[in-house]
């Protein structure tokens, strides 16, 4: 669903990347609260996950596919705000290496595939988890549903968004009818992708998935007729924890990896849902050649690499390294403000009166 330039006209794309920077702004602030020692170094390799599974372009219907949009994966793994920035990362990264979604667009990419999927995707999986079963099963189907709903969602909101700065004359009722059915069905595999790899790492380590924490109940023992809390189990050692983390982490990235670098090279050529509704409703007529389309990695290939499996694999390898470094660097700078602010609030001299 990355927009070109030229889709939006200039005075509501300026807005939109207005609105994207303030949502950034209170996600940093957010990030803060949200990382600790176990969610700061899953975040980057979230960032990198999500690039790598955009990749992966999966056949829908009537010659579209879709891929994974990635805002209810990172709000469930790492927190909503912290999530806003893993997909605002990965979107940077696509416009600026890869000529992925225009650069006066990136405001309007931002708004609608970081901000609207992860808000909404995260607002509806804390209902479902209040409302479900406390256990890991009903975490996995909170984060099928929300997945699903946050694609159409964020395909109604690009749909308000032309519908304001459309720089085509088009019955905005079609496109509106196209957007949502195609990104329905986008929707189920973003729902499907985003279950299976929330339920792969909550078997591992649930501890590591910001919307299970708390799911678990005190046992109760029956005392002179009375229940009472048990008393809390021992601590488990630091060690194996680390240990067991450092293990998800390469096994997230050698996954990001050969995904980026070899599954990439079977994914679906088609047109994705918005490609598709543009090319059949003459919103593409308006679209701008990309700022940077002659790079050496535009359009995930590299320059002068002709052979095209080759060539793609590389340009995914490079994404996934970038990505990872690119959003580690960020949200080690935000883990050290947390602890910055938390040790001014315990001295006595940055205690407010």
């Amino acid at each position: 669903m990355h927009a070109p330039d030229g889709f939006i006209n200039a005075p509501v794309s300026a807005a939109a990347g207005l609105a994207a920077a303030g949502a950034i702004a209170v996600s940093l602030r957010g990030a803060r609260r949200e990382l600790d020692e176990r969610t700061a170094p899953l975040a980057g390799l979230v960032a990198a996950f999500i690039f790598a599974v955009q990749m992966l372009n999966f056949p829908v219907a009537a010659g579209t596919s879709g891929h994974l949009l990635g805002g209810a994966l990172a709000a469930i793994l790492v927190g909503p705000c912290t999530g806003v920035l893993c997909v605002s990362v990965v979107l940077l990264m696509q416009a600026v290496l890869f000529a992925d979604g225009g650069l006066t667009a990136l405001g309007v990419n931002i708004t609608d595939m970081a901000i609207v999927t992860t808000v909404v995707a995260y607002a509806l999986f804390r209902a479902l988890v209040k409302v479900l079963p406390r256990t890991r099963r009903s975490v996995t189907a909170a984060s099928f549903v929300a997945a699903l709903v946050s694609v159409p969602a964020s395909a109604v909101v690009f749909t308000l968004l032309y519908a304001v700065g459309g720089t085509a004359d088009v019955a905005l009722g079609k496109v509106a009818t196209a957007m949502v059915g195609v990104h329905v069905l986008i929707g189920i595999g973003e729902a499907v992708i985003t279950a299976l790899t929330v339920g792969a790492v909550i078997a591992v380590r649930p501890d590591l998935v910001h919307g299970a924490r708390g799911l678990t109940r005190k046992l109760k023992l029956r005392v002179n007729g009375e229940l009472v809390d048990a008393p809390d189990a021992p601590e488990p050692e630091p060690v194996p924890a680390a240990r067991s983390s450092r293990k998800v982490w390469i096994t997230g990235l050698v996954t990001s990896l050969v995904l980026a670098g070899f599954v990439s090279f079977y994914a679906s050529a088609n047109p994705d849902g918005l490609e598709k509704v543009a090319t059949d409703h003459g919103i593409d007529e308006k679209a701008e050649e990309h700022a940077i389309a002659g790079s050496p990695l535009a359009d995930y290939g590299v320059e002068d690499v002709d052979d095209a499996r080759l060539s793609g694999g590389l340009a995914g390898v490079i994404g996934v390294g970038v990505t990872v470094v690119a959003g580690t660097g960020v949200f080690r700078v935000v883990r050290r403000r947390r602890t910055e602010d938390t040790a001014d609030a315990a001295s006595p001299t940055g205690t407010s009166v």
